[in-house]
């Protein structure tokens, strides 16, 4: 009889709640975590080991994170209190949604910039959350674009995954909503209609299973969008 191929589990986890500028598209802001947050972190640590306790998943021994501080103290806080867990180690291809020069201005002062600069035509009011769109300016990327770059690092590190385990695995990737929603659609979890109508929880991990070059939602929650909602991080 041949041996069951091992499987190899992604928790998919943005980042817990951080003290944001307000109105602002959020990406490279440097700022830590809430006191709300820590307490997230801690709570979703407890739910992944739970989980794999019950599901039997030895859990990686190195967490992956974004280099933005709000993902690495999450990440911190989660490897503390997961048994067998011993690292963070920070990517830049896991980083939300870049804005390129005009990182960190509030959505208004953006806004600003793109009239007063004569090449370029007024955003639109939906700029933030239109998937294709890129602003006009050094650095920028669409979340597209954003979406394949943590699509092509979780790939990376899954396969690698997949070639060395002999029990049932479970790698944590703590990250940012709109670039993991996007690497979602990249590797077919997610549909171009949910990716507009579905956000993330903090520090709630949707855990995907890789199997074969393939990608399966196998649990936890995306979050509704609200009418509301901004399209920020």
């Amino acid at each position: 009889m041949s041996q069951q191929t091992p499987r190899t589990i992604a928790a998919l986890i943005r980042h817990a709640d951080y003290q944001q500028r307000p109105d602002t598209p959020s990406a490279h802001q440097p700022y830590a975590l809430t006191n709300a947050g820590e307490e997230q972190a801690a709570h979703a640590a407890a739910i992944v080991s739970a989980l794999a306790v019950d599901e039997q998943w030895a859990i990686v021994a190195v967490i992956d994170s974004s280099h933005m501080l709000r993902a690495w103290q999450t990440a911190r806080i989660m490897a503390s209190q997961l048994d067998g867990v011993q690292q963070v180690e920070c990517f830049d291809a896991l980083a939300e949604r870049s804005v390129g020069a005009v990182a960190n201005l509030t959505v208004a002062e953006i806004a600003a910039q793109v009239a007063d600069d004569p090449r370029y035509a007024n955003l639109s009011d939906n700029w933030k959350s239109d998937s294709e769109f890129r602003l006009p300016f050094q650095g920028a990327e669409s979340l597209l674009q954003a979406g394949t770059r943590v699509a092509g690092h979780l790939r990376k590190r899954m396969q690698e995954l997949a070639d060395t385990v002999t029990h049932d695995t479970l790698k944590l990737f703590v990250a940012h909503g709109a670039s993991i929603r996007h690497a979602a659609l990249e590797l077919g979890v997610l549909s171009r209609d949910q990716v507009a109508a579905l956000s993330m929880f903090h520090a709630q991990p949707i855990y995907v299973e890789y199997l074969d070059g393939s990608w399966i939602h196998i649990g936890g929650e995306w979050k509704v969008r609200r009418t509301a909602d901004t399209g920020l991080d």
